[in-house]
């Protein structure tokens, strides 16, 4: 197969390259800072490709989609994304302004670009990283559960739009994985899993064209009780000062 997967450097997206490498699939990563990517690597497979691309320029993102996939894409993984790091009392509107833009301008970049070569093939599958935080609205984080909020019903409605097209939809939502962005938090995170376990859970999803996979289990239990409390009774449990602040904000 050909794969291409955005914010392809770090974390969950690099755990998954190398699985599909390790498989002998032909894989394109792409991030904003390239030389992050393991030089070791990069040296080992012959059948990686890599980028220096920033997901929300569109020219960028379709020239290098174009250069690796050469006619032929089997599957894009929208990994690329932003988190909020430390939380803070008041919204940073210019960090709330770039979370979206990755997170969600992204998303659609990738799937519209692989689109133009997966419609006349007929078959192709599309994989965006949402997060369980895009099942509510998490204190501090109003930015961030808003544009994983917007990946998870995109994903969504794409499944039923492209599914006479031949091209399979997925959305992933993981917990707390351990990556250079959840490093930036200052609060706890329950159930945290190396992005190496996470990347095979993941693999396992997408081979069987799961539409949604909310891992692991015990956060999925957790989030799908506060997803369906009334919410003045979630809106009075998150107030009771459950997450710490940064001082400086």
């Amino acid at each position: 197969m050909n794969i291409f997967i955005t914010g392809g450097t770090t974390g969950i997206g690099l755990s998954l390259a190398k699985l599909y490498l390790e498989e002998g699939h032909r894989v394109g990563v792409c991030g904003r800072h390239i030389d992050k990517f393991p030089s070791e690597i990069k040296n080992k497979y012959k059948l990686l490709k890599c980028y220096e691309v920033n997901v929300v320029n569109r020219e960028e993102l379709r020239a290098a989609m174009g250069d690796f996939a050469n006619g032929q894409l089997d599957m894009v993984i929208a990994n690329a994304g932003r988190s909020v790091g430390a939380k803070s009392k008041t919204p940073q509107f210019s960090v709330a302004n770039d979370i979206v833009d990755i997170n969600v301008k992204g998303v659609l970049n990738a799937f519209e670009f692989a689109l133009e070569l997966m419609v006349p093939q007929k078959k192709g599958h599309l994989v965006a990283t949402a997060s369980v935080a895009g099942f509510m609205g998490l204190p501090g984080a109003g930015a961030y559960s808003a544009s994983k909020a917007a990946v998870l019903k995109l994903c969504e409605s794409y499944s039923i739009d492209f599914k006479r097209l031949g091209i399979d939809v997925s959305a992933i939502a993981p917990g707390f994985i351990d990556t250079p962005l959840t490093q930036q938090n200052n609060h706890k995170m329950p159930f945290l899993m190396s992005s190496d376990k996470a990347a095979k859970l993941i693999k396992k999803a997408l081979d069987k064209k799961k539409i949604l996979y909310v891992f692991p289990f015990r956060m999925k239990i957790i989030v799908t009780l506060l997803d369906k409390m009334p919410r003045s009774w979630y809106r009075a449990l998150m107030g009771l000062k459950m997450f710490n602040y940064s001082s400086d904000h």
